[in-house]
């Protein structure tokens, strides 16, 4: 088990977009962030205190986390000497990039001499079966996205919250890094073999009670040519019965790709509805999350009542506003 709390290691971030992981942590466990340690030309900022790791240590923080996401999931050189102080100082590591923790000699040989641990969470811990499309009972919702980063874990964490709030059941499934941090559990999907990719998600979503909702956590786009095929295994392998619509209104591209435009609303609803309906005829799609975090609250208002009037579905940030009107659109499912 990973120990907390945290100290959450922001590196050299470019932007805050780049340290999601750790905005996930302190936005859905804040009891485990103690504070952040940022290097110089960090441009995030978690509005946490920033720390030394000996006042991270004296904190009570136990294991530094790598709270960046960046291309490929690679550990910069040029944080070596951080991870490798703060393993001196008595930090374990703990990382959910796919450059692993334990692949680095330096780091490996570090660990063992000062007994800590290093937590690649990111590995697969189970032999997950090939999907064999068997429907399963219980509910499943599944949120897909215009683009990578724009919500998907947000929106499915926040309704799960509003869900249990109600009484009713419901289970937040993680299929990434910063979801499995959060809750300790899940499936690191885009580690999994392609052939076991859509078994995995299966295997996370099991048979359940009749009123139970599985809120799967999305991942990737449809439309993002680097990251569709871990979209498709959560479509396909979580035989979804409602689908959610997530996008962000003033992205200029999509993420990492500056030759490719985001898609409209109703080109994903129609794709992702004939894709999802392939191993789940009667889902349907429900609702339409919008991330409205770089829009004046008016113009995120006036925004979201004009997409329910276009798209005919109720539309909220569920972060900001809260997620009521998504999970009464369950109604219907």
């Amino acid at each position: 088990m990973i120990q907390t709390p945290y100290l959450l290691f922001l590196g050299d971030a470019p932007d805050g977009l780049a340290a999601k992981v750790a905005q996930g942590i302190k936005d859905w466990r804040p009891e485990n962030a103690v504070g952040q340690f940022r290097m110089e030309g960090c441009k995030a900022d978690l509005g946490l205190t920033d720390m030394t790791l000996t006042e991270a240590k004296a904190a009570g923080a136990k294991t530094l986390v790598i709270g960046v996401a960046n291309r490929g999931g690679v550990i910069s050189a040029a944080w070596k000497k951080v991870l490798v102080a703060a393993l001196e100082e008595g930090f374990d590591l703990a990382s959910g990039l796919h450059n692993l923790l334990c692949d680095e000699p330096d780091l490996a040989a570090v660990a063992e001499a000062c007994g800590r641990q290093l937590h690649d969470v990111r590995v697969p811990s189970v032999e997950y079966p090939i999907a064999n499309g068997v429907k399963r009972t219980g509910k499943r919702c599944l949120a897909v996205g215009t683009d990578c980063s724009v919500g998907k874990m947000y929106t499915a964490l926040a309704m799960d919250a509003e869900m249990r709030e109600r009484g009713m059941k419901s289970t937040f499934r993680p299929t990434g890094q910063t979801g499995i941090l959060i809750t300790g559990d899940g499936v690191p999907l885009d580690a999994v073999v392609a052939d076991f990719m859509a078994g995995s998600i299966e295997w996370l979503t099991p048979d359940n009670d009749p009123d139970h909702w599985d809120m799967i956590e999305g991942q990737g786009s449809l439309f993002h040519v680097s990251y569709s095929g871990v979209t498709m295994a959560l479509v396909h392998g979580g035989q979804p019965d409602a689908l959610i619509l997530c996008h962000e209104p003033t992205r200029e591209h999509m993420r990492g790709l500056s030759g490719y435009q985001l898609p409209s609303l109703e080109r994903l609803r129609d794709l992702a509805l004939v894709l999802a309906q392939v191993a789940n005829s009667d889902c349907k799609v429900v609702g339409i999350s919008v991330n409205t975090q770089h829009m004046a609250e008016d113009r995120a208002l006036d925004y979201l009542a004009e997409v329910e009037t276009r798209m005919g579905l109720p539309a909220t940030d569920p972060y900001r506003f809260g997620a009521g009107k998504l999970v009464d659109a369950f109604a219907a499912v």
